[in-house]
């Protein structure tokens, strides 16, 4: 006899771990998570490594939200180390202020300034467009070509591999652009990072009665012999069906480490690589977590493209793709017994406190038609 679960869920990322421990808690129902990888946690995955500092595995992991609801949802399963993520860009041999603000537009002139006197000098470099429609529309029509060239345009090329001017407006229009001093990365009210680290509070999640979790295993291996009443897929939703308009574009990473004999490399978590080197960003992430050590690991990120081999880790936010995945979304919504949640069934670039709500928003659908 097959064994038997109420739910078999594909993928132990936020989405997958967030609605087994929902269901398996509130519930009652028995859930069997399937992972593909060797270990629990999706890309929030970190671990330490051999010279004992705390990475994020697959790239820095920076947890913010404006929903109280989600961070009350997961501080049953983890205190928080409060942080303000802070990033300098590297151009012309020196670091900049990043995102600009008026400390960035004070470096660029040389001499102390004000935000009425940026107010008026980006009114005179903007150029006017009142729908931008592209990355670059949207940068331009903000700050002008000079700061658009100095610090976005080879970045987003380097990044996606492909113009911004052929990415959807949403890709550089992420990225704030002040006339004050605020220089945070992100403005989001809660900004911390899990006390403990994300795969302790992973572990603490799925800990609840009624989830088994099977690393290393493939979904379609586990469907021949799972019983289960309805499926929760995370994965890539090409492959659910099997590529048959063709595979979706994504851009993966590849992660160079290199540990170091110093407390610190460099005097911010993350610097930008705009317009020097193959890589986007340096990532030293002690400078967040708060770990006490004498040496430092950093991270170089090498975006690269997608291949059956590497990991999809950004949807490409372009017409051509979109389109596509708008042919898929047409078969999801016609299968039966099937949840499709998070980035990857979804194909859309999401925060992580996006995908826990939007994992909470799906139990609760679940729930109150008692599937």
């Amino acid at each position: 006899m097959p064994e038997q679960y109420d739910y078999l869920i594909v993928g132990c990322g936020f989405a997958g771990a967030v609605l087994a421990e929902r269901l398996a808690s509130q519930c009652g129902k028995s859930c069997l998570i399937v992972e593909r990888r060797n270990h629990i946690g999706g890309n929030s995955h970190d671990h330490y490594d051999k010279a004992g500092v705390l990475l994020h595995t697959y790239g820095p992991h920076y947890f913010r939200s404006n929903s109280e609801r989600i961070v009350e949802y997961l501080s049953q399963f983890t205190e928080w180390h409060p942080v303000e993520y802070k990033i300098l860009s590297w151009s012309d041999g020196r670091y900049w202020q990043f995102p600009i603000n008026l400390n960035t537009f004070e470096q660029l002139l040389g001499r102390p300034s004000t935000t009425e006197e940026m107010d008026a000098t980006l009114a005179q470099w903007r150029v006017p467009i009142d729908n931008p429609k592209n990355s670059e529309e949207v940068i331009i029509s903000q700050v002008g070509v000079p700061l658009y060239e100095k610090f976005f345009k080879n970045y987003t090329r380097k990044q996606w591999r492909r113009d911004p001017k052929d990415l959807d407006a949403s890709v550089c229009g992420r990225i704030p652009i002040r006339t004050n001093r605020d220089d945070r990365y992100l403005s989001e009210k809660f900004q911390a990072l899990p006390k403990d680290g994300y795969t302790k509070l992973f572990e603490r999640m799925l800990a609840t009665p009624g989830i088994d979790v099977r690393l290393n295993t493939d979904y379609r291996d586990a469907r021949q012999h799972i019983a289960y009443k309805r499926l929760i897929y995370t994965g890539m939703i090409d492959e659910y069906f099997d590529f048959q308009f063709g595979r979706l574009p994504y851009r993966s990473l590849r992660f160079e480490n290199e540990t170091l004999p110093q407390e610190f490399f460099q005097p911010a978590m993350q610097v930008n690589y705009p317009n020097d080197h193959e890589f986007t960003r340096i990532v030293e992430i002690k400078h967040a977590t708060g770990q006490k050590l004498p040496v430092t690991t950093i991270v170089r990120e090498y975006p690269q493209d997608h291949t059956p081999e590497t990991e999809p880790y950004y949807p490409i936010p372009a017409p051509d793709a979109h389109a596509l995945y708008e042919r898929y979304a047409a078969l999801a919504t016609a299968e039966k017994g099937v949840s499709f949640v998070g980035r990857l069934a979804t194909y859309r670039y999401y925060n992580m406190d996006q995908v826990v709500g939007m994992a909470l928003a799906e139990f609760e659908k679940l729930r109150a038609t008692n599937v």
